[in-house]
Formats: C-alpha cells, sequence, structure tokens
C-alpha cells in the first residue's frame, strides 16, 4: 500500500466528499464534547456549504489530496495571507487510515506547496480536544505561539519556519 499527495481542485467531488468527512467530524466531535450531541444536520449542512474553500485554489492557495492505495485519504489546504506568510488548513485524514504516515506526507506536502507560493513561514490554529493533530505538528517542528486569529474555536495557535 502506498500514498500520494497531489493537488486537487477544491470544489471537486473527491474534495468535497473530504471537506464533508472533515467537517462532520471535527464538529460532531466539539458538539459530543461539549453538548453530548452530535451537530444538528441542518447546521452541518449550512456549514459544509458556506465554507467552500475558495481560498485554497491557486494562485494563492491550494488543495492537496492524500490517496491511500490510491482511494481517497484526507487532504491539507494552504492559503497565502501575505506575502511571507501561508495558513494551514483542512488537515483530514479518514480515521481508518491515521498512523500509517500519510498526515506526516500530507503537512510536508503543504509546506512545499507554501514555498512554491513564496512563504517563508507557515502558521496555524486548532483545538484543545484536538490533540492528535496539536502532537503531530509538535512533532513535525511547529511552535506554539500566542494567537495570531481570533476565531471562534481556536484554542492553540502554531507557526513554523519554512526553510
Amino acid at each position: 500500500m502506498t500514498w500520494t499527495v497531489a493537488p486537487e481542485p477544491y470544489g471537486s467531488p473527491v474534495a468535497a466528499a473530504l471537506w464533508r468527512a472533515y467537517y462532520t467530524e471535527v464538529s460532531d466531535r466539539w458538539y459530543l464534547l461539549h453538548e453530548g450531541h452530535r451537530t444538528d444536520p441542518d447546521e452541518l449542512e449550512r456549514e459544509v456549504a458556506a465554507l467552500t474553500g475558495a481560498e485554497l485554489a491557486p494562485p494563492t492557495g491550494q488543495l492537496l489530496l492524500a490517496r491511500y492505495d490510491r482511494r481517497p485519504a484526507g487532504t491539507a489546504g494552504v492559503r497565502l495571507l501575505d506575502a511571507a506568510t501561508a495558513e494551514l488548513t483542512r488537515v483530514f485524514l479518514h480515521q481508518e487510515l491515521r498512523g500509517r504516515g500519510g498526515a506526516t506526507l500530507l503537512v510536508t506536502a503543504a509546506e512545499d506547496a507554501a514555498r512554491a507560493l513564496g512563504a517563508r513561514r507557515m502558521i496555524l490554529d486548532t483545538r484543545g480536544d484536538l490533540v492528535e493533530a496539536r502532537a503531530l505538528y509538535t512533532r513535525l517542528g511547529y511552535e506554539e505561539t500566542a494567537p495570531h486569529n481570533d476565531a471562534p474555536y481556536a484554542e492553540h495557535w502554531f507557526a513554523k519556519t519554512l526553510d
């Protein structure tokens, strides 16, 4: 079984299905932790439709799609915030494929995409309950920083200099 990572249009059917899986997982995880129930289906549909991912389109962004044995497995997105800073977003792998090296490949490919866009620094935010994500970012050289945004669910902020 092998991994591949390649650019993917943010609006492709494969990208849309992975976005839905990602959003469903992180939203359900938050609601189950804080309110004891899954995301309301109507809210889920509104949010998935509203957050299209258009900011991940060239020339100032890139969506990357990972495949495991040719099967869509996950995504990572990059968007330029300014000429030197990119944001890492939408890092996701289907749960059954985690622990096989795909997340590292996705983040590394996202860093390469950010460099190709001219970025010298990558930033990101994540939530406290996404402990696996925080461990991944730390392992890959990201350092926790002061907040760089006021996103409603952001609880931890990270940055890494791209050499």
